[in-house]
């Protein structure tokens, strides 16, 4: 398994469609997803927004950086969840989304239908992806606002396809339509993220980059494979096939933390995914992701977590989800 996939596996998105939107020339929009926009339950310490076009065009801006135009057929993909402007024409004054929104009830997407003019000029979804995990190097290795174009692509006919079933009235209310959507938005953004990579440029550096980065890629393929090793610098050198220093160095370039404390933070990453998923005790845990004794885990996980194993355990069984509303 490559180092994407790995860490696509480990962090676990949930994603979800929430809302089905017509506007009609002019119209200007503020937008942010919230964790009211999520399923009931869903846990959201890294929320990351997108909107799919399936008619017309629009333009989006994320604070004051140039405007992109979008047409039919494009994801577009907040990776930090960043308010952000949507128009026709980003001139006109804007208005709170959320102020124009008729709520649905649990099994219905909520609408938008506005404007004065004749035609509809953009229809859109939007949707979200939740990650249980606060500390994220894909998320963060991404650009804030990435615009990808889904209609070039195989799988455009059938992504297309299916969210225009869902934008019809009650049509999630049918069996297995919010698990097909919720797929859809992990698969489109997975999608995305690849064909990101495939575009960055060679001098480009994080985490993505690293992995285009053969000395780099097999060094965090080894670290991944073998996560309850006990590394150290001189032995990740040799996976790379690079002294010692070549490493930590071009390492530390590429990813901005030198090899261990990204060791750490992965081991922190599997943590949260197996207290989250597995019952087994924290010592066992503590164990699997290279700590001797569970004090010195304990430790490690709060100062990178911000909260003790058992607080975070707790925060995220069943009971709390069915006490925040989840089933």
């Amino acid at each position: 398994m490559d180092a994407l996939s790995d860490l696509l596996r480990v962090v676990r998105f949930s994603g979800g469609v929430f809302l089905d939107a017509v506007f009609r020339t002019p119209w200007c929009v503020r937008s942010q997803v919230t964790e009211e926009d999520c399923a009931p339950g869903v846990v959201a310490e890294g929320l990351i927004a997108f909107h799919y076009v399936l008619d017309g065009a629009l333009t989006v801006r994320v604070g004051d950086a140039e405007p992109r135009p979008c047409v039919r057929g494009d994801l577009i993909l907040l990776a930090q969840n960043d308010a952000h402007q949507l128009g026709s024409d980003l001139r006109v004054p804007p208005v709170r989304a959320e102020s124009l929104i008729r709520k649905a009830d649990a099994h219905d997407l909520a609408r938008i239908d506005h404007g004065d003019g004749p035609d509809v000029v953009s229809h859109f979804v939007c949707g979200y992806l939740a990650a249980a995990a606060r500390a994220h190097p894909l998320l963060d290795a991404l650009p804030r606002l990435m615009i990808t174009r889904v209609r070039e692509q195989a799988s455009a006919a059938w992504v297309e396809s299916s969210f225009r079933y869902a934008a019809r009235a009650h049509a999630v209310r049918e069996p297995g339509a919010q698990e097909l959507l919720a797929r859809l938005s992990e698969l489109l953004f997975v999608e995305a993220v690849r064909d990101h990579l495939e575009r960055l440029p060679p001098e480009a550096t994080g985490w993505l980059a690293a992995l285009r980065d053969p000395p780099l890629a097999r060094a965090l393929a080894a670290m991944h494979a073998e996560v309850a090793r006990a590394w150290t610098t001189e032995e990740l050198a040799e996976e790379a096939l690079l002294s010692r220093s070549a490493f930590a160095d071009r390492f530390a370039r590429a990813l901005g933390v030198p090899p261990m404390t990204y060791l750490t933070r992965w081991r922190m990453l599997l943590a949260c995914q197996r207290l989250r998923d597995s019952p087994a005790s924290i010592a066992r845990i503590a164990a699997d992701v290279g700590y001797e004794s569970e004090s010195t885990f304990t430790r490690a996980f709060s100062r990178e977590v911000g909260v003790a194993p058992g607080a975070y355990r707790r925060a995220r069984s069943p009971q709390a989800r069915r006490e925040r509303g989840g089933s």
